[in-house]
């Protein structure tokens, strides 16, 4: 591997566990300022002060979100977009670039591809070109990739899901975030059949804190390389917290019980 994506992808992952704790902040641009993203500097602060690994987010997340004290964090360039007001909202258009990303400090890029959409022949070419360039950069790729169109009757399919990491990987993405499956012997279906890791999303909020620390646990006991979630992180009652909760379960491997004791729930 090049050294400079090595180190770069260091910046992300846990050395020790080889996971991550990735919090995205790119809801503005889809859905507006939701509850939590008011404040993006603030966001962040929390984030970092909980021990996430890397924060996520569009160009403006760097000028809006950057610490100038403290401790660092690692940080994501999502380079793709659509907005919950278009009449086509799975339709992602790259509204960055890999040049751009280094230039604002970034140490990985993410491209999101819906599978299945209409326009899913240029969301593949995009991620295609991107991680060609990020490549010649030595700048690692996240790739986001869901399975949303008319032809998908059931996102969260364990060969969907299968399908939808396995193309993350094959257009040279460093690391895929896709749904979690439910249970963990059919997410390690999906993480058997890819060589890069896999981080899990989180999707809508959930309805209980042990829900959500449930399925990242479950994640990583099929081979999941962390999680890639921002509403039931940043949404969260006490989302410093939850963050330390999350770095029990993910990088220390204790049990939902110890970590929910932690929380206090």
């Amino acid at each position: 591997m090049d050294i400079g994506k090595k180190i770069r992808l260091e910046r992300i992952f846990n050395r020790e566990t080889e996971r991550t704790i990735i919090v995205p902040m790119d809801h503005g641009i889809s859905v507006g300022p939701i509850a939590g993203l008011e404040n993006l500097r603030q966001a962040v602060d929390d984030m970092v002060s909980g021990g996430a690994n890397a924060v996520l987010g569009h160009r403006g997340l760097v000028r809006c979100g950057h610490r100038s004290e403290g401790q660092d964090v690692g940080l994501i360039v999502h380079l793709s977009a659509s907005t919950s007001l278009s009449p086509t909202p799975n339709a992602k258009v790259l509204v960055g670039s890999v040049e751009d990303a280094l230039r604002r400090g970034a140490d990985a890029v993410s491209v999101h591809v819906n599978l299945g959409d209409e326009s899913e022949t240029q969301m593949l070419r995009d991620l295609g070109e991107v991680s060609a360039k990020a490549t010649s950069w030595g700048m690692p790729v996240l790739a986001m990739v869901y399975a949303r169109g008319p032809k998908i009757k059931n996102e969260y399919d364990p060969e969907v899901v299968a399908h939808c990491a396995r193309a993350g990987e094959e257009l040279g993405a460093d690391i895929v975030k896709v749904c979690y499956t439910g249970d963990p012997e059919s997410f390690r279906r999906v993480t058997d059949g890819c060589c890069i890791p896999v981080v899990i999303a989180g999707g809508p909020k959930l309805d209980t804190t042990r829900a959500f620390l449930q399925m990242v646990s479950d994640s990583i006991s099929a081979g999941g390389s962390g999680l890639s979630v921002g509403r039931n992180v940043f949404q969260h009652k006490n989302r410093v917290k939850l963050v330390k909760a999350l770095s029990k379960v993910v990088h220390q491997d204790e049990t939902v019980e110890a970590a929910l004791e932690f929380l206090g729930e």
